[in-house]
């Protein structure tokens, strides 16, 4: 007999959980029943917020493998820092194997791996323990994509042609934890960070309605990156205080620029072009996500700045910092855009929805670990480009093992080759 409700534990209790919790408002079908994180009181204030937001009763657990050891826990989400991947997929997987509980799926958030094989051993871990798998790419189910790919594809490409160049950039002024700056720990810099995101929305977008991503098929990469702002001393000097002397960007820099080209080839043999492009060195309003989608007669335009509601706060009104109007939030004063939504209109809602009813239905979720890998089998190729200063045909020789100068923190663009 299939399950009829989901019970969700969520690996890690910091930032991108909540925005789930949070999200959870919007999931039928599923409570959120438990929480793990190395930090207890952060696992208690996020199962205290589902609670809040009576999206479940969660409760904090010690260890991932007392979580899933309770009945109550049908799926896991795994939110916990990219360093911690493939430590947290080999405990669920023993744990199963030792017959500590019963699991339907996994998720994972972005990126799915620091590297291509860090992302093929999740995807052979989660094959091992016979899970159904859901790579969490929140931008592919934004309500603003999928509405307007329905839309051009629909109307524009069925009378003048498919879509030949989809655009996607997300930008903003750097992450929250310092963990996201160090190069090792997270597998890069921003292109790995925030162009897992970018990468895959434009593909979505270019493919056509129903037909599997593998429609398109990559067949060159360019990119380039650079350190443009946190390598300037002034700002250098910020985050080695924000990291108690532990991140030093005038040594051991991440990339805060990056941009990259990937030419596809259609099932037809046409020419079609993905264009990304991701900062860390950002400062307008906040977190910034823009994507276009252009064909022969038609273009999609996405810029999530452009909101309905707008506040204005006189120089008078001096409250504290806070991102309480969006996503990164630079500003307390001024013309200020505010997104009312942010887990609905980033697709955090949509997404969640589809992982739950996709585990209870008994089928793979159409965003999974086979996307992530693919996700970041392109970023690696982008930072070969980057290293090798030249276009790459994909697959390039020696992808499956690489490892990007920046996660070893020997790339310097001040030291680069003239």
């Amino acid at each position: 007999m299939k399950k009829q409700r989901l019970g969700v534990g969520l690996i890690g209790g910091g930032f991108v959980a909540r925005f789930h919790i949070r999200a959870w408002v919007g999931v039928r079908d599923a409570d959120i029943l438990g929480i793990v994180d190395k930090d207890e009181k952060r696992a208690e204030e996020a199962a205290a917020l589902a609670k809040k937001l009576k999206v479940g009763e969660a409760k904090a657990y010690r260890s991932i493998t007392e979580m899933i050891s309770d009945p109550a826990i049908d799926a896991v989400w795994i939110c916990s820092p990219n360093f911690t991947r493939i430590e947290v997929m080999e405990e669920i997987v023993h744990a199963l194997g030792k017959g500590k509980g019963e699991l339907l799926g996994v998720c994972c958030e972005k990126p799915l791996g620091r590297n291509a094989k860090e992302a093929r051993q999740m995807l052979e871990l989660a094959q091992r323990a016979k899970l159904l798998d859901g790579y969490l790419e929140n931008q592919v189910f934004a309500p603003s994509v999928v509405r307007g790919k329905q839309i051009v594809w629909t109307r524009g490409a069925a009378l003048s042609g498919r879509p030949y160049l989809a655009r996607a950039s997300e930008e903003h002024s750097g992450p929250h934890m310092p963990w996201f700056w160090e190069g090792s720990l997270q597998g890069g810099g921003v292109l790995n960070d925030m162009m897992c995101h970018s990468v895959e929305v434009a593909r979505f977008m270019l493919t056509p309605p129903g037909a599997e991503r593998s429609a398109l098929t990559p067949v060159k990469v360019t990119a380039y990156a650079s350190c443009l702002k946190w390598q300037v001393p002034e700002y250098a000097r910020v985050l080695w205080q924000q990291s108690g002397g532990k991140t030093d960007y005038l040594k051991r820099p991440a990339e805060d620029f990056a941009r990259s080209l990937v030419e596809y080839r259609d099932e037809k043999g046409q020419t079609v072009v993905v264009e990304t492009t991701t900062s860390w060195c950002y400062v307008g309003a906040g977190l910034r996500l823009s994507m276009e989608l252009l064909g022969p007669e038609y273009a999609l335009q996405i810029n999530t700045l452009d909101t309905d509601l707008k506040v204005f706060f006189s120089r008078k009104v001096k409250g504290k910092a806070g991102e309480d109007l969006v996503e990164k939030q630079n500003a307390e004063i001024g013309l200020m855009p505010v997104v009312s939504d942010e887990e609905n209109g980033y697709g955090y809602t949509a997404e969640d929805r589809h992982m739950v009813q996709s585990f209870l239905k008994g089928v793979r979720p159409s965003e999974n670990f086979t996307d992530g890998v693919n996700v970041a089998e392109l970023l690696m190729t982008a930072y070969m480009s980057i290293e090798k200063e030249k276009p790459l045909p994909f697959p390039p020789p020696g992808l499956a093992n690489f490892v990007p100068a920046v996660a070893k923190g020997t790339w310097n663009p001040k030291k680069r080759r003239g």
